[in-house]
């Protein structure tokens, strides 16, 4: 009895070990200075690459940077930064970097274990203002931190623009 007892205890401390550390996801709110909803005038060097419309309903905006401070994890190169905007506030933040293992590691080592979405194809970890979701194609690494106070204001937003139509009637 005892021994079934502390194996009992063993597992739910290794598990409790492993678990997702959200609160250091939402503590950092981001990747390294590029805070989600900050504006995009916070990011350095970032660069206006095009207009889009997000879930063919929001208009938002591309941008890039390439600033130093962001040219690599560790030792592994950053490929590419990309930050989306809604009102000029970050909602999403998009890095690409070569297939490493180490990415992965540093991940769980920073947030816990990962979950995995079969509907995604990719693991992820969610917080409760943000989400962060690691994606590989077998080259490459896609990382993608989306804010979920962003992306409420956004339907928020819709949800007001249908109910100035729904006033007209």
């Amino acid at each position: 009895m005892k021994s079934t007892i502390i194996s009992l205890l063993l597992i739910l401390i290794n598990s409790s070990l492993w678990a997702q550390n959200t609160a250091e996801l939402d503590r950092r709110n981001g990747f390294r200075n590029i805070k989600l909803g900050n504006p995009i005038d916070s990011v350095k060097e970032a660069v206006f690459k095009k207009d889009i419309m997000e879930q063919k309903m929001y208009p938002a905006k591309i941008y890039e940077t390439k600033h130093a401070d962001y040219k690599s994890i560790g030792e592994v190169p950053v490929k590419k930064i990309e930050l989306k905007t809604y009102k000029d506030l970050i909602y999403q933040i998009n890095i690409v970097l070569p297939k490493d293992p180490r990415v992965m590691q540093g991940l769980e080592k920073s947030y816990g274990e990962a979950t995995y979405s079969v509907r995604l194809h990719a693991y992820y970890w969610k917080a409760e203002n943000l989400s962060l979701i690691f994606k590989g194609d077998g080259k490459q690494i896609h990382l993608s931190y989306k804010s979920a106070p962003m992306l409420k204001m956004m339907n928020e937003d819709k949800s007001k623009k249908v109910d100035q139509v729904a006033e007209q009637f």
